[in-house]
């Protein structure tokens, strides 16, 4: 593991005296704690540091050193600043070590090693802390079945960790589960950083998303401060942090419906110091008992948060609107008619081009540092088309729900990742305002 800047980081070592190190070792060793990956380093004292793999040692094992390794010795945890990577580390990438370590062990138990199985080993994989997620497509063989469970503390020691897990396909089941099976550990539980904010959540249970980083950074930079918002898709909080963290919000009320990701979000929140300036609804928001509240909503549903407009409408202020901050999957095939299904009576014909959208946007009194926004961020003339057809059925939804007219106009439409070949995640910032009573 790196810092920034290419500097080794900092790893958690076991001090002890020269006369029991091999006896340190060899408990490390077989309880899989060792880090193979830095060399045992001789401290200005004259005591010895063993590595040892995480950000701790659990108290069970430190007990079990001081009381039976190495009785009436020294027995400390210390950090190592500047570890030594030792010489097997230096040699060779993750990848080689990996299919090296796993071959001699293989071979050990009466494998025949084959290029077929080299090829079945990973070569890329995501780290949380001392978790390593491994991609499906790996270890497919059927010859890993006879080798497991024992393969994956190989494979773990290997890569310099000590829980592993493996991804599958998110489930499509409404709380989109991740199907990731955990093969070694515990649990699943990891903490991610992004723009100083701590995500916790077990990845065997909620989705993260490393490609909203984007979106979660212009978030954090919005303009929040005394307004309340209404999270429509909180998940962990994703958007919910950063809006309370950052961007000033005065008050979140986070809707979700996964028992998993609302645990997780409310670990979130306590350990961001925010907890008392958010409610989180729990539960199916179409069932969400607000209304005319918010300053904001966000509506991050992927591939489409169209189920949820009604309840955005319904939750603005009645006296002064807001911004809905709208997600969709966008295609973008050349002649494809693309549009909320809510407003399927609108032909090809009656499209607006991008230079219609600016028009209108004049006529709804959007200013000119909006109109260049729009221009700069959506060069996509599928996503100046679906933004439109959304900010129609808005417009008609908000008439239904308040019962009186209200005006509207494109703010921003933000790319946020490619989602799938010609596919495209994209956000609208859309402003909804009450139009003044005439009389």
């Amino acid at each position: 593991m790196e810092k920034e800047g290419g500097k080794p980081a900092a790893v958690v070592a076991v001090v002890t005296e020269p006369r029991f190190t091999q006896r340190c070792r060899e408990y490390l060793e077989k309880e899989k704690l060792l880090d193979r990956q830095h060399r045992v380093e001789k401290m200005p004292d004259g005591t010895v540091a063993l590595p040892v793999l995480g950000d701790a040692l659990p108290e069970q094992h430190l007990r079990e050193l001081r009381s039976r390794v190495a009785p009436g010795g020294t027995c400390a945890l210390t950090q190592l600043l500047d570890p030594v990577p030792s010489r097997k580390a230096q040699g060779c990438s993750p990848a080689q070590r990996l299919c090296l370590e796993v071959s001699r062990w293989a071979e050990g138990r009466g494998v025949t090693w084959s290029a077929e199985l080299e090829a079945d080993l990973p070569r890329s994989w995501q780290r949380h802390g001392n978790l390593l997620l491994l991609s499906e497509n790996c270890f497919q063989a059927k010859q890993w079945k006879h080798l497991e469970p024992e393969l994956w503390g190989v494979v773990a020691s290997a890569l310099g960790v000590q829980r592993l897990a493996k991804r599958g396909r998110v489930s499509p089941d409404g709380t989109r589960t991740p199907a990731v099976t955990l093969l070694l550990g515990d649990d699943g539980w990891v903490e991610h950083v992004d723009n100083g904010i701590r995500y916790t959540f077990d990845m065997t249970q909620c989705m993260f998303s490393f490609g909203n980083i984007t979106e979660k950074l212009r978030v954090a930079s919005l303009p929040c401060a005394g307004q309340v918002l209404v999270d429509l898709y909180a998940g962990i909080g994703y958007f919910t942090l950063p809006f309370l963290v950052h961007a000033g919000a005065a008050f979140v009320h986070a809707c979700e419906w996964n028992p998993h990701a609302v645990a997780a979000l409310k670990r979130n929140l306590e350990i961001n110091g925010v907890a008392g300036r958010c409610q989180i609804h729990f539960g199916d928001n179409r069932k969400l008992n607000l209304s005319n509240i918010a300053d904001r909503v966000n509506l991050g549903l992927i591939p489409s948060s169209e189920e949820g407009w009604p309840i955005a409408c319904r939750v603005l202020r009645k006296d002064a609107g807001g911004i809905l901050h709208i997600h969709q999957n966008v295609e973008s095939f050349p002649g494809r008619n693309l549009q909320p299904s809510g407003n399927s009576e609108m032909g090809k014909e009656d499209w607006p081009c991008p230079q219609q959208i600016i028009s209108n946007q004049r006529e709804n009194g959007a200013t000119g540092d909006s109109r260049r926004k729009v221009l700069s961020a959506a060069f996509k003339p599928e996503w100046h088309r679906w933004a439109e057809s959304a900010e129609t059925r808005i417009v008609s939804l908000l008439q239904q729900v308040h019962g009186k007219p209200w005006k509207t106009h494109i703010l921003h439409i933000q790319p946020v990742k490619s989602y799938a070949p010609h596919v495209d995640h994209i956000v609208l910032d859309l402003e909804c305002r009450p139009c003044p009573l005439v009389g």
